[in-house]
């Protein structure tokens, strides 16, 4: 089911708490791809190009970047496989009526994928990417575009990244997550219940837990691996996690850290090459 915040064609000013923005969504994509891919986020969705990695888009492999407002999604080649989000992605935008315009065609570029409108009515669409994941587009408001900035490149179509949902398992401990939140990272929690939380994540950007919608009790948003990675002399070893992952900032990094840190949460992934083994190092 849809969230109430993610339907709703108005949102109010929230409370912005010690997180100040849910910055992009990393998912990979299939290799070998790209076709769908661009056909995808920059000619269906309307996202902005990122000239970071523009030389990828020439090249047609590797790592691409796609823009809607201050928002980003990431999108690595998957090994070979692309990956599903188990949730659902909300956009918003000025208006649906480009995107509907371009269906037919998205359907011919995308033919073969798992591209499909699910729903199309006046204000919402609900549309699956060619390998599975949901999205949902709704009609907006320009105050949804980030006046703090945007993210470099041309303008994107859409106005931001307005939610993210991700399914947690039925009988999850929905009020715990809430609390890490709220307690860890410091950010308000919009609302809870026995199957729901929202975070606010920016002044009308929200992050939400809900209780699987199929009724699954088993869900994970991990892929682990051993890469054999050796850590610097004293520092601990992790296994690597090739799963989705969101990238948040934080307006005091260095008392979240200390939060983190002192209940054994603190973790680096080696998938990475860019690593932080202490707060020094982070900052």
């Amino acid at each position: 089911s849809i969230s109430t915040l993610a339907s709703s064609k108005k949102i109010a000013e929230q409370p912005v708490g010690n997180i100040l923005t849910l910055d992009h969504l990393n998912i990979n994509h299939q290799k070998g791809r790209h076709d769908w891919l661009k056909a995808f986020y920059f000619e269906f969705l309307g996202c902005a190009v990122d000239p970071r990695k523009q030389e990828n888009l020439e090249l047609g492999k590797k790592t691409l970047w796609a823009n809607i407002g201050g928002q980003q999604f990431h999108l690595p080649e998957g090994k070979p496989d692309a990956q599903v989000l188990d949730g659902l992605v909300t956009l918003s935008y000025d208006s649906l009526d480009g995107l509907k315009e371009r269906v037919e065609t998205a359907r011919k570029n995308m033919e073969g994928s798992k591209f499909e409108i699910v729903q199309n009515t006046e204000g919402m669409m609900e549309v699956i990417d060619p390998w599975g994941s949901r999205f949902v587009l709704v009609v907006g408001d320009t105050s949804e575009k980030d006046a703090r900035g945007l993210q470099d490149g041309g303008v994107s179509e859409g106005l931001a990244m307005r939610d993210l949902t991700i399914y947690v398992p039925c009988g999850a401990n929905i009020a715990g997550i809430a609390r890490f939140y709220d307690k860890v990272l410091a950010s308000p929690v919009l609302q809870c219940s026995n199957d729901l939380c929202q975070i606010s994540v920016g002044p009308k950007q929200t992050l939400t837990f809900q209780s699987h919608p199929e009724g699954k009790v088993s869900v994970s948003h991990a892929d682990i691996r051993d890469d054999g990675v050796v850590p610097p002399e004293g520092k601990p070893a992790f296994l690597s996690n090739y799963g989705p992952h969101v990238s948040m900032y934080t307006a005091d990094f260095k008392a979240t850290y200390e939060r983190v840190d002192s209940l054994g949460l603190a973790y680096v992934n080696p998938r990475f090459k860019r690593r932080a083994y202490s707060m020094e190092e982070a900052l």
